[in-house]
């Protein structure tokens, strides 16, 4: 669910220090080891990356006018991230806080919280948010890391193309076609804190045309610390995800690729919750989550000789989850068209329409229920996006959206961006677009008992959070940004972004008037919160990151990122919550990258995270994080690596509570691991 939240319950210099040391370290192994080539990419192969997440279209990256970032495989397998979030944190400009041992907070320039409902994450073109909150479950999304092509990342609005909720960004998971993985692999690790995982996959040929694999994966996570910094948590993570993916080539023209995945959580979490049923009982206890979640997705690809392409995609999604009481059934129907074609010299136009069907049927929680219990959704869509040729050098990119939904009805999406290729290595560019966010089941259908507290002179009442069913206006964001991507010589490039977003209508809890009731249990005053678009807020900030490739051997990325945000009530009146305090104002990143010889790789990462201001949610102090890897390629089909993971600190938090769960602490760790293909 969107978060709610009432209870409201600088470090530079060591990453400094530490860049510091990690150049100093690097060079005393510059002189003592022969040169290895660190990789096969070069950087002018990296500014002509192909992407394809900010037009749905092929196109490099230096072509592209927009903030992108693309983790390649090689980055993944280096970083020795076994968790999806933990991936995401080497992209800049993203905030990436943990929770729990189960549960992060993802968010894109702002408004970060455990549902942040302003980036669209997809897998292989499959939207994997929650219609009940707009939100992504972090917890149920698994795609073993040997199957991940790249993940692109897009900063800044992408609706034009990707509808409702790409408002401040796009994550995109793109993984490996089935004939990029044949032949058997198997991987088994284990760490501190219980950690554990394994995996178990073979690929193949399916007749003449086609290939394949399989996969099986086991994934363990123990007990973090309490926020008491002495007791255990009950917050662990047990995940069991299978799947296949399967491609054909059915003519010199044709493909088809059918893919699909089952994944089932157990984990736990403690919260704090009020019991509707037994008022006014409150109190903290550990819950237990379970989620059952499968689907499976088809698409056909027709590729013409004059470069023009379509494709059909189907996809169909169920997940269950319980928690909290609650239970959630929700099946997901999606049917996406798509046609790219060139017309005449100057115009390449991407158009499409799609439909997605979504119904869920729900039981009441301890805390919480919808009214109606079960509803079915609709959204209707269309696109269009024409980048013209204005000359050799320069080109011009226009479009919009155009959705219909079951909530505020029809919306637009419209958005222009401007390319300047000034020489074979600089681009310059700028764009402008709207965006929107659809309402969530949750700002529509909620009823909640959030809190309960005494009266002077006897008796209770309950902060009731209630849903507006009748709301018909979206979120809406309009965004003016700008950037510089240039290769400033053959072994540094240069990649910088400045935005400027202004959003209105953002959904808000606003404080309603008082009324007796007697439902419910014993009588007592209900103090409504109901959700209401009153809210505005302005950002402002830059992102700069940097690859510079020292020698054969050795690579440094450093990025920081800044932005500042502000929030206001249209009306001059109160709001309960905002995110404001939930974003670090400032974040740095070095990564370097060296091979010691020609089979052993090292790694280390160390970020810089700004604090998290009070503001009422309680406040998170900034810190350092460091993370490092070292592998072994004992041959060229099996590798031995170590990674150790927060090691400045033996604990620190990296977020509020969140929804009514309790935050644990994050631990320093380690965690071994082999990998063997044949």
């Amino acid at each position: 669910m969107k978060e709610i939240r009432l209870r409201r319950s600088d470090g530079r210099n060591a990453l400094a220090s530490l860049a510091l040391c990690l150049a100093m370290g690097a060079i005393c192994l510059a002189q003592t080891t022969a040169p290895v080539d660190l990789s096969g990419a070069s950087l002018e192969d990296l500014m002509n990356i192909q992407v394809t997440s900010v037009s749905r279209k092929e196109q490099t990256l230096s072509k592209t006018a927009a903030a992108v970032y693309v983790i390649d495989s090689e980055a993944i397998r280096r970083s020795g991230a076994t968790n999806i979030p933990d991936m995401l944190r080497l992209a800049p400009g993203l905030d990436v806080a943990q929770v729990d041992a189960n549960t992060w907070a993802v968010s894109i320039r702002g408004f970060n919280d455990r549902y942040a409902d302003k980036v669209l994450v997809l897998i292989d073109g499959r939207t994997v948010y929650s219609p009940t909150n707009s939100g992504v479950y972090w917890d149920e999304l698994d795609v073993p890391s040997e199957d991940i092509d790249r993940i692109e990342i897009t900063r800044g609005p992408g609706g034009t193309v990707w509808g409702a909720n790409a408002v401040n960004g796009v994550i995109n998971i793109i993984t490996k076609s089935a004939d990029a993985t044949r032949g058997a692999a198997v991987s088994a690790g284990g760490g501190s804190q219980g950690k554990a995982e394994a995996l178990a996959q073979y690929g193949g040929s399916a007749g003449q045309t086609g290939d394949y694999r399989v996969f099986g994966n086991y994934s363990n996570q123990g007990n973090l610390t309490a926020s008491d910094s002495h007791s255990a948590a009950a917050d662990g993570w047990h995940m069991m995800h299978g799947g296949f993916r399967s491609g054909w080539n059915l003519s010199p023209v044709d493909s088809l690729t059918v893919q699909g995945d089952l994944i089932n959580t157990s984990e736990g979490q403690s919260v704090n919750l009020v019991f509707a049923n037994q008022l006014p009982l409150e109190r903290t206890f550990n819950d237990a989550i379970v989620t059952n979640s499968g689907n499976i997705l088809a698409r056909w690809t027709h590729k013409q000789v004059n470069g023009s392409a379509t494709t059909l995609q189907v996809y169909f999604d169920r997940t269950d989850r319980r928690e909290m009481g609650f239970d959630e059934a929700l099946d997901t129907v999606d049917v996406d068209l798509q046609h790219h074609m060139r017309i005449g010299t100057r115009n390449d136009v991407v158009w499409g329409a799609g439909y997605r069907v979504t119904i869920d049927h729900d039981l009441p929680g301890y805390d919480l229920t919808f009214v109606p219990l079960s509803r079915t959704n609709n959204l209707f869509s269309t696109f269009i996006q024409d980048e013209i040729a204005l000359g050799n050098s320069v080109s011009l990119t226009a479009g919009s959206r155009f959705e219909h939904n079951a909530y505020t009805g029809f919306v637009f999406e419209p958005s222009v961006k401007l390319l300047w290729q000034a020489t074979q290595r600089q681009t310059v560019w700028i764009s402008a677009a709207r965006a929107v966010t659809q309402q969530s089941r949750v700002e529509a259908n909620l009823q909640a008992d959030l809190y309960e507290f005494p009266i002077p002179g006897g008796g209770f009442g309950v902060g009731q959070v209630t849903g507006s069913p009748d709301n018909t206006t979206p979120e809406r964001m309009y965004d003016v940004e700008g950037g510089y991507r240039a290769q400033m010589s053959s072994r540094f490039s240069l990649d910088a972004a400045v935005f400027s977003s202004y959003y209105d209508g953002l959904s808000n809890l606003i404080p309603g008037t008082s009324f007796f009731s007697v439902d419910e249990g014993p009588p007592h005053v209900i103090v409504p919160l109901v959700f209401e678009n009153v809210t505005q807020a302005r950002t402002y900030g830059s992102e700069v990151f940097g690859t510079w490739t020292v020698n054969t051997r050795w690579k440094l990325s450093p990025s920081v990122s800044a932005i500042h945000l502000e929030t206001s009530n249209a009306d001059g009146g109160t709001s309960i919550s905002t995110a404001l305090d939930s974003t670090p104002q400032f974040q740095a990143q070095v990564r370097s990258s060296v091979n010691l010889t020609r089979r052993v790789d090292w790694d280390v990462i160390g970020w810089h995270i700004g604090h998290l201001r009070d503001g009422g949610y309680g406040a998170v102090p900034a810190y350092n994080r460091l993370d490092t890897r070292i592998g072994w390629r004992i041959r060229e089909s099996l590798e031995l690596s170590l990674v150790g993971q927060n090691l400045l600190t033996p604990l620190h938090a990296e977020f509020h509570n969140s929804y009514e769960v309790e935050r644990t602490l994050i631990e320093r760790s380690v965690f071994g691991k082999i990998t063997w293909k044949f």
